[in-house]
């Protein structure tokens, strides 16, 4: 993968002819320098099935087109599980800030390990977002909601051309009542609606996940499928899928902090 931890990338093609080129000399490589494996991650469907290649993975992308008016937007998501969370939102005066400062960034990763802890999943390390926001600069927002100071929820956002691209987003528990996510989710695309962005990718969600499916479906978003596909065909499977990640998974709710931080920067390196 020429772009790790991306959802989808086009190849850089013409044309059937080019895939086939293109995928001939990488397979080449491989063979040669002895490489794990190949993936390619197109969001469209290939013109012919790239051959040597299985498919290994599939996952839901969503999409918004972000050209109508704010209103007919507003008026297209979802009444109850989005307007009115916005609405409460507002009525709770919730505040929120956006930018890329190492406090933004430190309120974002400890709602991160909240929400992590919940999933039973470790962190990414936070030298990854630093790594991010030093390459990407001020194509990286992080978006924070408080209620009286307190932080309720984060999601960090990546512009891209005319693209805003959800990327992570986290918060506490105890205060989703609120409409953290839904007001930040709201203020990202007002924000990018100002900035002349053209679409909102909401990213990829796991089969699986339907509470997150239907989350982004509530956002009048076009759903589509991502198919990943692998050379050679001894190299499929989900590294996040592991039997040793499962049995792993209740011991994450219960890591102090620090532990849970220590097993992200450790498996987080394999999983691209």
């Amino acid at each position: 993968m020429s772009l790790p931890f991306s959802d989808h990338v086009e190849p850089l093609i013409d044309g059937a002819e080019a895939l086939r080129s293109l995928l001939a000399t990488v397979t080449r490589d491989a063979r040669g320098e002895s490489w794990r494996y190949i993936e390619i991650r197109p969001l469209s469907n290939l013109d012919a099935h790239p051959t040597g290649f299985v498919k290994s993975n599939a996952f839901y992308s969503h999409r918004l087109d972000l050209r109508p008016p704010l209103e007919t937007l507003l008026r297209s998501f979802h009444k109850s599980n989005v307007q009115a969370k916005i609405r409460r939102a507002e009525r709770e005066a919730l505040t929120y800030e956006a930018g890329r400062s190492e406090a933004l960034l430190r309120t974002f990763y400890r709602l991160l390990l909240l929400t992590c802890r919940r999933r039973r999943l470790p962190p990414q390390p936070l030298a990854w977002f630093h790594h991010l926001i030093d390459c990407v600069g001020e194509g990286v927002m992080i978006h924070v909601a408080r209620k009286n100071g307190r932080p309720t929820a984060s999601i960090l956002t990546l512009t891209f051309k005319h693209t805003l691209v959800y990327k992570y987003g986290c918060s506490d528990a105890s205060l989703n009542n609120l409409g953290g996510i839904q007001f930040l989710f709201w203020k990202a695309i007002q924000e990018a609606k100002r900035n002349g962005l053209h679409e909102f990718d909401l990213g990829r969600s796991a089969f699986d996940t339907p509470g997150l499916v239907t989350f982004k479906d509530r956002w009048g978003a076009t759903r589509s499928v991502i198919n990943y596909f692998r050379y050679p065909a001894s190299a499929t499977g989900r590294v996040s899928a592991s039997w040793s990640t499962r049995l792993a998974k209740p011991v994450f709710a219960y890591l102090p902090d620090r532990l849970l931080i220590a097993a992200g920067e450790i498996l987080y390196p394999h999983v691209g």
